[in-house]
């Protein structure tokens, strides 16, 4: 199954692919805002574009540049509300959120869920003493809290969190996949 997003109102779209061939044209009507819109089945344009930044992001002796290179990621877990989504993480504050268009957040989460706010929570990454990679999560005052391992984030609070880590914002649970283990 594939998901297109109205232009218009951003409402999703789900038609099976496989009945269609590569190439063809499909116009879909949005059921919420009436709008109609045409898209053209193909090979993902975008895979060669982060294949090239992937590249760009190489130094010369291969490594990559830390300031600008994913420093791992968050698994959104499929539930009711939305599908199954893989973020990527960057060094500082990654702002984690509802996806609203206009919502200036840096990891927004394509969802429907309520209970998720606008802005719920921050993973800061940054370096330790040793150089290693730090992730810091905390709430950034959400109406339905932030929890790791079933407990409540004090409002302040910052909890260090590691590779494997479950938490949960809202109805939406999250597992953090460092940049080591990915």
């Amino acid at each position: 199954m594939k998901r297109v997003r109205c232009p218009k109102c951003d409402q999703y779209i789900t038609f099976d692919e496989t009945k269609y061939t590569t190439g063809q044209s499909l116009v879909f009507q949005c059921p919420e805002c009436g709008k109609q819109f045409g898209i053209r089945l193909g090979t993902a344009k975008l895979r060669e574009t982060l294949k090239k930044e992937n590249e760009q992001l190489n130094n010369d002796n291969g490594e990559r540049n830390k300031d600008e290179a994913p420093c791992g990621s968050i698994i959104v877990i499929e539930n009711v509300f939305h599908y199954k989504q893989i973020l990527p993480l960057q060094m500082g504050d990654n702002t984690i959120g509802r996806y609203q268009k206009g919502n200036p957040i840096n990891t927004p989460i394509e969802t429907v869920d309520p209970s998720v706010d606008l802005t719920h929570c921050i993973i800061n990454v940054s370096l330790d003493k040793r150089g290693q990679l730090k992730y810091t999560l905390r709430d950034t005052n959400s109406n339905t809290g932030t929890f790791v391992d079933n407990v409540e984030l004090r409002q302040g609070e910052r909890r260090t969190i590691e590779d494997g880590t479950l938490f949960t914002i809202g109805a939406t649970s999250i597992i953090l996949r460092t940049q080591n283990e990915e």
